[in-house]
């Protein structure tokens, strides 16, 4: 094959997968105007931190009367809604917010606020059957964990997450033997959470607030303090925000935001 014919088969293919990448990654639609002033301070994200604001939403709304409507899950599912209506968007890190920023494009990343940060744990069936300790047992030969990743098309603050913790300390061998025990790799915590609780995994790497929403169905082992890796919840507001959104902003800021939010985890 001439260098030619080969570069430009190169470089098809390379054009061929962007393309995909593109066509996965980029919600945003020029046609939809943003228009989300209508009384209701509407706010949206991902699942995960979307149980403490529905808990400081429930208490903005008692304590004003003002109606804030918490729309989360993938954001396949509420992108159309949001370009149109959003007040606010909430993350789940600082690069979830960055992806989101590429679709949302009447906020900008100067006016993105983090506000609480938390923690990666070990999360386990209830009861802990294999009796984990720490980060050390998900090496041991035979273990199911359960990872997170975005794998390039999905928004997701789990991405790399399991790759941070086993190469905290800088052991290649440490991630080598993790990667032999990963026996889910899921798009989202949503789906991980529903392939760890199918009863088939030992572990799951992820963020505190999973398991302590869902103490029915698992507990959670602390990582060492030096594997422990943390991300935020950040928000942003659209320039054309009910203005009563600035209010639940400082509410966010305030005291009792950050009782309820340090119900699931979370810390300033």
């Amino acid at each position: 094959m001439s260098r030619s014919v080969f570069f430009g088969a190169a470089a098809a293919l390379v054009l061929l997968s962007t393309a995909g990448l593109a066509k996965a990654s980029d919600l945003y639609d020029p046609s939809i105007a943003h228009q989300p002033k209508d009384g209701v301070i509407r706010i949206f994200g991902p699942g995960g931190p979307h149980t403490a604001f529905l808990k400081a939403a429930k208490a903005f709304e008692a304590k004003t009367g003002v109606k804030v409507e918490v729309v989360f899950g993938p954001e396949s599912k509420w992108t159309k809604d949001a370009q149109a209506g959003a007040d606010m968007i909430f993350g789940s890190s600082e690069q979830s917010m960055t992806a989101f920023l590429e679709n949302y494009r009447f906020v900008e990343s100067g006016a993105v606020e983090p506000l609480f940060i938390r923690r990666s744990v070990i999360v386990v069936p209830k009861g802990n059957p294999k009796g984990i300790s720490g980060f050390a047992d998900l090496l041991q030969p035979g273990m199911r964990v359960v990872v997170t990743e975005g794998k390039g098309v999905y928004n997701t603050s789990g991405t790399g997450v399991w790759e941070d913790i086993a190469g905290r300390l800088g052991a290649l061998e440490d991630v080598k033997r993790l990667r032999r025990n990963i026996a889910f790799v899921e798009k989202g915590s949503g789906a991980s959470f529903r392939s760890f609780t199918a009863g088939q995994a030992d572990a799951w790497l992820t963020w505190v607030h999973w398991p302590l929403n869902h103490p029915d169905a698992a507990e959670f082992v602390e990582l060492e303090e030096e594997r422990r890796i943390y991300r935020v919840t950040n928000v942003v507001l659209s320039p054309e925000a009910d203005p009563v959104t600035t209010d639940f902003l400082i509410f966010l800021k305030g005291p009792e935001a950050a009782r309820l939010f340090a119900s699931d985890g979370w810390m300033k």
